[in-house]
């Protein structure tokens, strides 16, 4: 009898997990967005019940949930204290502060070697004694052999900043920061860093006929030695600022070491080039990133692209780091987890993909093997807080509701993953992927499902 009692339960309570709370349901129709474009899960974290399953087998495009896998794959297998070095070669003679020969960069994928970080890196090469340089500057970016598809094919934008390729000696992410300050009718162009050889024309004026939160009605491109800035910013509504990548990598790097050197007293003859490091030379100076344990928070709380992606192709790293070898890492670490996710196709590992898929219960396994790891807390301390920071600031900004969630946008994507803190002490484990061409007007259904989560009593 107890047996039967027991089963009744059991058979009840799934057809209720597979019911979604009544203001989602709503939420959806209003959005027109079918049920069977939506996966949820949702449990309690420890245990492996679920509250609500809904789809939850089911290979999806996670947008930038992915992000979850790849930086909780890179505390596993780098550890949280994990530093990406830069090594400087000095190919040639250093005699009196002057190198008669090239000085070599040689990276290894550091994700976050910012202007900031390169600026302390050569002043301290000046410390060392080198104070011009005879022969060329020479980079050596082989230490990742990725297959460029060209910047282009994702979105056909190749100059976005999010559209940045993976590159060993990538510096400030490849990115020019412009600011668009009204006066006016027409509008002062400030842009950072600052460029050797390059000349800023701004062509923009302010417009009463442009809308504040409008499309951006403005680009940037390379004309020779110029970067023009062309178009307009609406008018009162104070300044507009944009990230874009317009150059190589090779001609930024250029401009950014000539400004900088020139900054702490340096002198260059040469040109820059690519090329190798020599092997008989010593290295001259290393240089080291910040601990992963603080780069993962740049890439979750923001949702950085290009440093996910060189995460990503670090993880597979040996002499060389393919996006192969890291897919086959990433493999190779969910099999010793005791992880099958059969669905899941990794293209980048920043979910910045059409053909990436994971299901949403193997990311709930994935939050849910987090939170009992000893990084749990790392990996949690790097997801946007509701309603304050990152890509979760505008969510429940009345506050109330508490929660650390990684979310994801596409064209036909909206995602969101992470850990929410019920009024009833519980931690729940949500996660919540639509793919339907309507997903941009889903959010309404994500908030009312983490609303309806958060005011569980039992």
């Amino acid at each position: 009898m107890k047996r039967l009692i027991g089963l009744s339960l059991l058979l009840a309570f799934s057809v209720s997990a597979a019911q979604l709370p009544d203001t989602v349901k709503q939420e959806l129709a209003k959005a027109n967005i079918p049920a069977e474009s939506v996966g949820i899960e949702v449990r309690e974290a420890g245990k492996t019940t679920p509250l609500i399953s809904h789809r939850t087998e089911q290979g999806m495009n996670p947008a930038s949930t992915m992000k979850l896998l790849t930086t909780y794959a890179g505390l596993e297998i780098l550890k949280p204290a994990y530093r990406w070095k830069t090594e400087a070669y000095l190919d040639g003679k250093l005699d009196k502060g002057v190198l008669h020969g090239n000085l070599v960069f040689k990276g290894y994928g550091d994700p976050k070697l910012t202007i900031e970080e390169f600026w302390l890196w050569l002043r301290e090469l000046r410390q060392r004694g080198l104070r011009e340089i005879t022969g060329d500057i020479v980079l050596d970016r082989r230490f990742f052999a990725v297959d460029s598809q060209g910047t282009a094919a994702f979105d056909n934008k190749p100059a976005r900043a999010y559209n940045v390729e993976p590159d060993a000696l990538l510096l400030n992410f490849n990115a020019l920061h412009l600011r668009l300050i009204p006066d006016g009718t027409q509008a002062i162009a400030l842009l950072e860093p600052e460029l050797a050889g390059f000349q800023v024309i701004s062509r923009v004026n302010t417009s009463t006929a442009l809308p504040c939160k409008g499309e951006d009605a403005y680009q940037t491109r390379i004309e020779g030695h110029n970067i023009l800035i062309e178009g307009s910013i609406p008018f009162g509504c104070g300044e507009a600022q944009d990230y874009s990548s317009p150059l190589t990598p090779d001609a930024y790097f250029s401009a950014v070491f000539g400004a900088l050197w020139r900054e702490v007293g340096g002198q260059l003859q040469g040109r820059v080039r690519t090329g190798a490091a020599p092997n008989a030379a010593g290295v001259f100076s290393t240089h080291l990133s910040p601990p992963l344990s603080e780069v993962i928070r740049d890439i979750n709380k923001f949702s950085n692209n290009v440093m996910a992606r060189q995460l990503f192709l670090t993880l597979g790293a040996a002499d060389l780091a393919t996006t192969a070898q890291s897919t086959a890492a990433v493999r190779q670490w969910l099999t010793s987890a005791q992880m099958n996710f059969p669905e899941l196709v990794l293209e980048n590992g920043a979910g910045l993909s059409r053909s990436e898929r994971i299901s949403a219960q193997h990311l709930a396994d994935l939050l849910q093997r987090a939170a009992n790891s000893p990084f749990a807390a790392e990996l949690e301390a790097s997801l946007p807080i509701l309603g304050m920071d990152g890509t979760a600031r505008g969510r429940f900004k009345d506050g109330g509701i508490a929660g650390h969630f990684k979310t994801g946008s596409l064209e036909g994507v909206k995602s969101i993953a992470g850990y929410l803190h019920a009024q009833n002490g519980k931690k729940w484990i949500v996660v919540f992927i639509i793919n339907h061409p309507n997903a941009k007007a889903g959010r309404a259904a994500q908030d009312a499902l983490i609303e309806w989560i958060s005011k569980l009593n039992q």
